[in-house]
């Protein structure tokens, strides 16, 4: 992954200045996302934090929750360049990434490849119902996510900066889908479910849809404007206490194993594999984007804890006891933050 962007000279350097400035930039996002979404509040802050901190997530919600359009809708709200890739049983990997095709040269009769670039080169990347299409493909738009770059006739081809993937899943419907393995699936910083809105929200979007209306997201945010705060989210200092209990929530949710002793008794009851390394790196990541858009100049563990369903529900695979037993996931995650000290 490419280094991050340097904080350029002509912006603020006064902390509580740059502070400030973000939470504004925050609530102008969200004044202008709400002229098109009802509710999902919890959703969108977390998109957020993934583009303040240059990770993917997953959006996993039933049809009719707004994915698509939340997702849109941001893009339009920050000047991304976006595009949405619908995915299917027969999409293929050069259908996402591009492919080299023979162009005849007009003056001088040769012919020489030439690289088409696919979807997959934008700012903004709406990978549509990511579990309908074979491994091959989604592995295709995993590895862009890792490397942000396209491998084409020994050929690398950079991706534009900055470069974030939405997908989105059904839960609903598993015949003919190709789920995530575990290890893909640790490619997402965050996984985020999209839950029915409530009565009142529902009647807006009623309403909402039935009235005519031209309202449309301005831009508010430039790119420059959000690399800037990638950069900044970077520089929240993190103690090493914090350090520690993100570790310890991650090594919480593995259970024993290779003279290793299980991490929780949760873990050792209802877990086959927990979430590796990467989840701790991600848990402070996500804590910096939470410190920076709630005005405090540090990470504390609050802002750890609130980042874990997040992080580590997509990380934990529960094992046989827990399906048994009804105990998911989520679940899991929900007993180990509470067991674990701060």
């Amino acid at each position: 992954m490419p280094p991050p962007p340097e904080i350029s000279p002509e912006a603020p350097t006064d902390p509580e200045q740059l502070i400030a400035e973000v939470r504004d930039a925050s609530a102008a996002l969200s004044e202008q996302i709400g002229k098109a979404i009802v509710g999902q509040r919890d959703v969108v802050d977390q998109v957020f934090i993934a583009l303040f901190t240059r990770g993917h997530a997953l959006l996993v919600g039933v049809p009719g929750l707004a994915k698509t359009l939340l997702v849109s809708t941001i893009a339009k709200s920050l000047s991304l360049e976006f595009n949405r890739i619908q995915f299917t049983p027969d999409l293929m990997p050069s259908d996402i990434t591009g492919t080299e095709v023979i162009e005849e040269n007009r003056t001088t009769g040769h012919r020489e490849m030439r690289f088409v670039k696919g979807p997959v080169f934008a700012n903004l990347i709406l990978a549509d119902e990511i579990n309908r299409t074979p491994p091959k493909t989604q592995a295709a738009l995993l590895e862009a996510m890792q490397e942000h770059h396209v491998t084409a006739g020994g050929v690398r081809h950079p991706l534009p900066e900055p470069f974030f993937v939405l997908a989105t899943q059904n839960p609903i419907e598993q015949e003919g889908t190709y789920p995530l393995p575990e290890a893909q699936l640790d490619r997402f910083m965050l996984s985020l479910r999209l839950d029915y809105p409530d009565a009142e929200e529902e009647e807006r979007i009623v309403a909402q849809t039935a009235a005519p209306s031209d309202v449309t997201p301005s831009a508010v945010l430039s790119l420059e404007q959000l690399m800037r705060y990638q950069a900044l989210t970077k520089r929240v200092p993190v103690s090493p206490h914090v350090v520690s209990y993100a570790v310890a929530l991650a090594r919480a949710t593995r259970p024993a194993g290779s003279g290793r002793p299980a991490g929780s008794d949760v873990a050792e009851r209802y877990v086959e594999w927990g979430a590796g390394p990467r989840a701790g790196q991600h848990l402070v990541r996500v804590g910096r984007a939470l410190a920076l858009l709630s005005g405090e100049p540090a990470v504390t563990t609050a802002h750890v804890r609130r980042a874990a369903p997040h992080v580590l529900r997509h990380r934990v695979l529960p094992n046989y006891h827990a399906a048994g037993e009804g105990v998911t996931a989520g679940d899991v995650v929900k007993q180990i933050i509470e067991s674990v000290a701060e």
